[in-house]
């Protein structure tokens, strides 16, 4: 389901919408206010079970577990920070043992960054060479250019996850406020333009 509250929630729900396509079945979600849109986009995709974990290293090494005995890519998701910190030992476990994860860390706006704001990390590439594949995505927007661009991007994402060797692949997604679902009328009227099985088949 896209849901057209506002740019996060369409950005976030399109990237959700995409994997749930793709053949995404579990995300693993740590608390957090930056990843709310992530959380809720991907709580409202019946078809992924989305499964709170408290601690995020628990919650990486028990996503590692369901990917290893699935053998598809499972969702990890935190907000920004040192949350995101918590996840290199099960990336690093993810690349030698070739098991696929997506890690998705919410991240500040480039304009809340190196300003002294609290919990805010330098987050691009924070795992080093690990990851088959790590990006920065754009800021959300209703462009359909650029939500033509999330979409391949995720796309994209999913098969480093599994080609040529599985293993992690991350993707830093920077969020504007505001972070909770606040309706935004200009959003909201790009639904009756919107055909969203035309958008995303594949």
């Amino acid at each position: 389901m896209i849901d057209f509250r506002n740019p996060n929630t369409l950005w976030s729900s399109i990237l959700a919408e995409t994997l749930q396509r793709l053949g995404l079945t579990a995300a693993v979600i740590c608390p957090g206010s930056r990843s709310a849109p992530l959380t809720i986009a991907f709580a409202q995709n019946s078809q992924i079970e989305s499964i709170p974990v408290l601690d995020e290293r628990s919650a990486s090494f028990f996503a590692l577990g369901i990917a290893k005995k699935s053998g598809l890519p499972v969702a990890l998701i935190c907000t920004s920070g040192t949350a995101a910190a918590n996840f290199f030992p099960a990336i690093i476990e993810a690349r030698e043992s070739r098991i696929p994860l997506l890690i998705f860390t919410a991240d500040r706006p480039p304009e809340l960054r190196d300003c002294h704001a609290g919990q805010a990390i330098d987050q691009v590439k924070i795992y080093g060479n690990y990851p088959n594949w790590q990006a920065e995505l754009a800021l959300p927007s209703t462009d359909m250019g650029m939500l033509g661009y999330l979409r391949q991007t995720i796309l994209y994402a999913w098969e480093r996850s599994l080609l040529p060797t599985p293993g992690p692949v991350h993707l830093n997604i920077p969020l504007r406020d505001p972070l909770v679902p606040v309706p935004d009328l200009a959003v909201e009227s790009l639904k009756s333009q919107f055909n969203s099985d035309d958008f995303l088949r594949e």
